[in-house]
């Protein structure tokens, strides 16, 4: 399975099936300290690059989610609606937010493999 970065710090692994399952990275859940709320994306709602699905808040601040790929939602996760500390406890694996329907799985060429992105965390 692949896993992408965007530099929003959103992470996309890919399945063999044309779907993806999106989330927040590590970075970004610490940065944002302990998550209390998640605003998810609606079932068959679709998407293009770069535009907000969700909202993730902390005790510290607010951040927006956003869709690395054009496509169209496909499921939520439940269990991090009802529980946002997943998103700091487990943000790679219980943790995600959403999966996806890849209409342009082309797109996934311009983000990040895990080691551009550990270079972009080490940089700013």
């Amino acid at each position: 399975m692949t896993i992408k970065y965007t530099p929003d710090h959103e992470w996309i692994q890919v399945h063999g099936d044309g779907t993806a399952t999106v989330g927040i990275t590590h970075h970004a859940q610490d940065a944002l300290g302990d998550v209390v709320f998640v605003d998810l994306p609606e079932v068959g709602k679709s998407f293009a690059p770069k535009e907000i699905a969700g909202v993730v808040e902390s005790v510290k601040a607010a951040a927006d989610v956003y869709m690395p790929i054009t496509g169209e939602i496909v499921e939520v996760n439940e269990a991090l609606r009802a529980d946002p500390s997943l998103a700091n406890s487990d943000p790679l694996g219980a943790g995600w937010f959403f999966k996806v329907k890849m209409a342009n799985a082309g797109e996934l060429d311009s983000m990040m493999d895990s080691t551009a992105y550990d270079e972009l965390l080490k940089n700013s």
